[in-house]
């Protein structure tokens, strides 16, 4: 049976470091604010030129990430076959970032495609590499989640809720077609709850007014993003237990074979919790938000590649991925490292 095999992880964040106490230049908040709710103390923000124009594009921090993962996978760019970008933050309306991606790494015409399920994209987007593979439609695919978040912040004490909550990054991995049966994906699960989608949603620009926004919508402020802050919380730690659970079962492995679980990285409170539940010790549970905060879709591949890098992933753990976000989408991938 062909699987599908993580052979090479990469990440890219950019030089600027935000800290909470910087943030109290543009709101009502404080470095013991921040941190006691979010655990998060710094993250990570695009440079922007004079007239507030990014410095460096999505794709750009997303082929950097990727260059990254192709150098420690040994793979070329013309044996890549397939792109997919997970992000909730295009660089444009349209097209999306992979193709972008194609034409910065000279993929060769390689095959592209955008996954916009926020932050539970890159297991959206792992669990779509591991079918095109299995399904002998790709042999090695680039999986990247990406994520420029500041340019679309409130920075005011109303929109702090949100505002000191998010970074920008990438991370990548490069996904390869092995015979090897102790290797790879080894199981998927995936879920929806539209009726929640307003509960964490950014509403404009919007295709349901002409010309995409109007001035109403920015004197109401509505082109930033909002979120139910209790309610996400809530439904966060509920689903990523049961995801977790849902996908050992799948895979045919119980919790206490988990070497590493890496859960999207929402807030170290979520984290701390589902860790608990779940009933795995603090070790065997990635977090890096204190350093990035939540870059949305990027939050897995970083933290995948920077445990990597801290010998925290070795050939034959067993590990899980987990997210939960806006939609509300959730969902698990198993893999045998």
């Amino acid at each position: 049976m062909t699987r599908a095999a993580v052979i090479g992880t990469g990440h890219y964040v950019p030089d600027r470091v935000v800290t909470n106490d910087e943030l109290t230049r543009w709101m009502n908040t404080s470095d013991e604010w921040i941190t006691q709710r979010s655990g998060i103390r710094e993250r990570r923000w695009v440079e922007t030129d004079a007239d507030g124009k990014v410095t460096e594009t999505g794709a750009e921090m997303g082929a950097k990430a990727a260059r990254a993962a192709m150098d420690q996978a040994q793979v070329a760019p013309e044996e890549i076959d397939l792109v997919i970008y997970a992000t909730l933050n295009p660089d444009c309306f349209f097209p999306g970032n992979g193709v972008f991606i194609e034409d910065l790494l000279g993929l060769k015409t390689a095959g592209a495609m955008d996954i916009r399920n926020q932050c539970s994209g890159f297991v959206y987007g792992l669990a779509a590499a591991d079918g095109f593979i299995r399904a002998g439609t790709a042999r090695t695919v680039l999986l990247i989640g990406g994520e420029i978040q500041s340019t679309a912040l409130n920075l005011s004490t109303q929109g702090r809720e949100m505002a000191v909550l998010f970074g920008d990054g990438a991370g990548a991995v490069v996904v390869q077609a092995t015979d090897d049966t102790d290797r790879g994906v080894l199981a998927s699960v995936l879920h929806s709850q539209g009726r929640f989608a307003k509960d964490l949603w950014l509403e404009a620009p919007t295709a349901l007014v002409r010309e995409r926004i109007n001035q109403d919508l920015i004197d109401q402020g509505r082109h930033y993003p909002t979120m139910d802050g209790k309610l996400v919380f809530k439904h966060a730690t509920r689903r990523f237990c049961e995801a977790i659970g849902a996908v050992l079962e799948k895979g045919g492995h119980t919790i206490d074979e988990v070497d590493l679980l890496v859960p999207h990285q929402a807030n170290q409170r979520i984290t701390e919790a589902v860790g608990a539940r779940v009933g795995l010790p603090p070790e065997k549970v990635f977090s890096n938000i204190a350093k990035y905060g939540n870059t949305t879709a990027a939050t897995i591949p970083i933290a995948l590649s920077e445990a990597a890098a801290a010998g925290r992933l070795e050939s034959g753990d067993l590990v899980v991925t987990v997210a939960f976000g806006s939609g509300f989408t959730w969902g698990a991938n198993l893999i045998r490292w």
